[in-house]
């Protein structure tokens, strides 16, 4: 069954739909947003929308208090999904059961950061509490990180809104893949079914979020997302975040130290291909706004391979070496308690390792082994054909 078809089937039985979305929801043969074509429909009676909003117009950790700007279609309900509390990341089940069937169309980046992911976990986990629960179809997009998975299934005692129980740092899954699996996770007994998305020259012309502008992000991002834990500008407020990294105080001597250490500690590593070019930068907005900057661009060679979170590990390791008070301080995402570099990080062996407590062949080892198990037990729930670069 494709998209029309399915809509078709709810119009023709009157079916009552709700859809979790954001602006990548648009079909691109119709030339129209699915919340129109189920709207033109008169089925559509709630959209959820998740952090950033609908049209990805506001940055990390901004609530969306006021839905009623989504004003363009009439008789529908707009329900934020990320509010000031924790308690607004969740909808209540009364909520959901009057509704006949919830479609999931957004584009996920292939790791655990990405608040999404999360998103639709909470709504798995709500599904369950259900008595009547509605009927789940999932648009199934490809990740736009490919099939590569790369660092260790986090913990209950680190686990937050941007780091779900049970994922690796970036997990090498479709989102229908990624939805079997939180359906499992969650011991849901709801209908879920799974829709093909057609791969076309339209795929990731949509930013997902306002900091994620292109493939090449998805490349960087399980690394280059754990500089959120740091003083470091991770490159919001550029044209290029998460491939720029900096800050006012890093001055051209320190800069050359880090590059050199870098590439001391990483040359006898195939999975290891950053390229750290020193720059000057001025974000516009965020951390160090307005303030030049000194620090890298990461540029990485197109037919190497790299294993982006081992890499960015490394690199901050050495940045600890060589930056006093590199770590944020005080608790950083809704109902965690614990610091951004404890959640983004998420395991207390890597946790060491970027502390100087642990070898680097250690920490090899240690990811090969988390990743096979992701792997082997991601298999199993979803029949993913998935690979791991330190294999």
């Amino acid at each position: 069954m494709n998209l029309a078809s399915l809509i078709s089937s709810f119009s023709l039985t009157q079916k009552r739909v709700g859809l979790l979305c954001n602006q990548t929801a648009f079909v691109f043969d119709k030339k129209q947003y699915l919340i129109e074509l189920l709207a033109e429909q008169n089925i559509l009676s709630a959209v959820f929308v998740p952090e950033h909003g609908l049209f990805a117009e506001l940055q990390d950790q901004e609530p969306l208090e006021n839905t009623n700007v989504y004003h363009f279609w009439k008789g529908i309900d707009f329900i934020s999904l990320y509010g000031r509390d924790e308690q607004s990341l969740k909808t209540a089940p009364a909520l959901l059961e009057a509704l006949d069937v919830i479609i999931v169309d957004i584009q996920d980046v292939g790791c655990r950061y990405f608040t999404y992911l999360t998103t639709l976990a909470y709504l798995f986990e709500t599904l369950t509490r259900c008595q009547h629960p509605p009927h789940v179809w999932v648009i199934d997009r490809p990740s736009p990180a490919g099939r590569q998975v790369e660092g260790s299934m986090i913990t209950k005692t680190f686990s937050s809104f941007i780091g779900h129980e049970g994922l690796p740092h970036r997990h090498g899954l479709s989102l229908g893949e990624i939805a079997l699996w939180l359906k499992y996770h969650y011991r849901g007994s709801f209908s879920l079914d799974l829709l093909p998305y057609p791969i076309d020259e339209y795929f990731m012309q949509i930013l997902p979020s306002p900091n994620f502008p292109s493939l090449q992000t998805a490349t960087l991002y399980s690394g280059q997302c754990l500089f959120e834990a740091t003083t470091l500008s991770e490159g919001r407020g550029t044209t290029r975040p998460f491939e720029i990294i900096g800050a006012p105080f890093l001055k051209w001597d320190i800069l050359k130290n880090i590059k050199h250490d870098f590439e001391n500690f990483t040359a006898d590593l195939p999975w290891v291909n950053y390229i750290l070019r020193p720059l000057q930068f001025i974000p516009t907005f965020h951390k160090h706004a307005n303030e030049l900057c000194g620090g890298f661009q990461i540029h990485l060679a197109p037919s190497q391979s790299n294993h982006s979170l081992l890499s960015s590990l490394i690199l901050l390791r050495i940045c600890n070496e060589y930056i006093p008070n590199l770590w944020r301080q005080g608790a950083y995402e809704k109902g965690s308690t614990k610091t951004a570099l404890e959640i983004l990080v998420g395991d207390a062996d890597l946790l060491d390792f970027v502390n100087g407590k642990v070898a680097l062949s250690v920490i090899v080892e240690y990811l090969k082994q988390t990743e096979n198990e992701w792997i082997t037990g991601s298999k199993s729930i979803s029949n993913a054909a998935l690979f791991s670069v330190l294999t």
